[in-house]
């Protein structure tokens, strides 16, 4: 029980002689650790947008073009399979035909691998690994989406690229100095299919799915790895040559949403996703945080009940009103690339964890 999951924030809208502007100041109590009462305040969202319906640009820190929630949980934090990244950006938005949309956006990049060390990324390094890391990106994360709305059907496509650099000169890890560059990339598709299309008898319900496929794109899910856009061999035992693999990774989620009321839903959810390593990852320390976060394999099904007092129904949709109160199980297992052998004596090379949360929401 906190106030982690609070939204707090302002937006404007100001007639210009360039089409409306429309800002955006937003913040949470969701700073500080996760052991600590989370009551640090922090920014979610700083941007503005300039433009009309035809086209629009934004500039500012606002959610990556790359999230995509989904589906409905209790759970605020970020499941598997779901993205909820925010970072600097340029973006341009356009209406390319009735109901379609498209957005390309360069985005502020942040390279994120995993060797024997433990995890780096641009801001932080491993503990006990003094001076500068060695994690480097050189250009912005490039990204692209297509977006078609028609009479409750969503249908959504995206994509990026990305440039992954190790610089070891002037770091801990020197000498001797090297530098590996690699690309990263990927697409991912989702929809939302209502389905009253089907038969009225099904009312407001809906049925969610997604499913992507890249390489070194571990950053953009939080949930399913932290560190592991790519893999590197050095600090290893004999390498002299040190290599830097960008990591591939697929992943796919499918739900259903159900009204058994306008005031009373349901979502059931399940997602997997799979990463593969790079065989030199078995020589990582067992036990080691480099050899223990290497997510393989990753399960997750999702149950919840969510009561809505003052929802209404609104034609074809669900108007949830200012009140949620839910109940929700979650089930996750994670298999560790290596099993026992990179997880002892820790434990037996898998986890599985079963969660009861609850949750009441006020809008106002």
């Amino acid at each position: 029980m906190s106030a982690r999951f609070s939204r707090i924030g302002m937006d404007t809208r100001t007639a210009t002689a360039w089409g409306t502007l429309e800002t955006r100041f937003e913040g949470d109590f969701g700073g500080g650790t996760a052991a600590s009462p989370n009551a640090v305040f922090r920014l979610r969202q700083a941007w503005g947008e300039v433009g009309s319906e035809q086209f629009r640009v934004l500039v500012g820190w606002a959610n990556s073009l790359w999230n995509e929630g989904v589906y409905e949980t209790v759970n605020f934090s970020t499941n598997l399979n779901q993205s909820f990244v925010r970072q600097a950006q340029v973006r341009a938005t356009a209406t390319l035909a009735p109901g379609l949309t498209g957005h390309v956006s360069i985005e502020m990049p942040d390279t994120q691998y995993t060797s024997a060390a433990g995890v780096f990324t641009q801001i932080s390094t491993p503990a006990g690994f003094g001076g500068l890391g060695p994690s480097f990106a050189s250009v912005p994360d490039l990204l692209g989406r297509l977006e078609y709305r028609n009479d409750g059907l969503g249908l959504d496509l995206r994509g990026l690229l990305r440039d992954l650099t190790i610089r070891t000169a002037g770091t801990a890890a020197a000498p001797p100095a090297v530098e590996r560059n690699t690309a990263g990339w990927g697409v991912a598709g989702s929809g939302r299919f209502p389905m009253r299309w089907l038969s009225p008898a099904f009312g407001p319900d809906e049925l969610v799915g997604m499913a992507y496929y890249g390489q070194g794109i571990g950053r953009y899910f939080g949930a399913n790895t932290f560190g592991q856009d790519a893999l590197s061999n050095i600090g290893l035992p004999g390498v002299v040559d040190p290599s830097l693999d960008a990591l591939p990774t697929y992943g796919a989620s499918a739900g259903y949403r159900r009204f058994w009321t306008p005031q009373l839903r349901s979502n059931f959810v399940y997602s997997y996703a799979w990463q593969q390593y790079p065989s030199y990852a078995q020589l990582f320390v067992p036990g080691s945080a480099s050899a223990t976060s290497l997510n393989s394999t990753m399960q997750q099904g999702i149950v919840n009940l969510i009561w809505s007092p003052f929802a209404e129904l609104r034609g074809n949709s669900v108007g949830t009103g200012w009140l949620d109160v839910g109940l929700e199980y979650v089930y996750s297992h994670r298999d560790v690339y290596g099993g026992t052998a990179a997880t002892a004596p820790v434990s037996t090379g898998s986890g599985t964890a079963n969660r009861i949360l609850g949750s009441a929401t006020v809008r106002f």
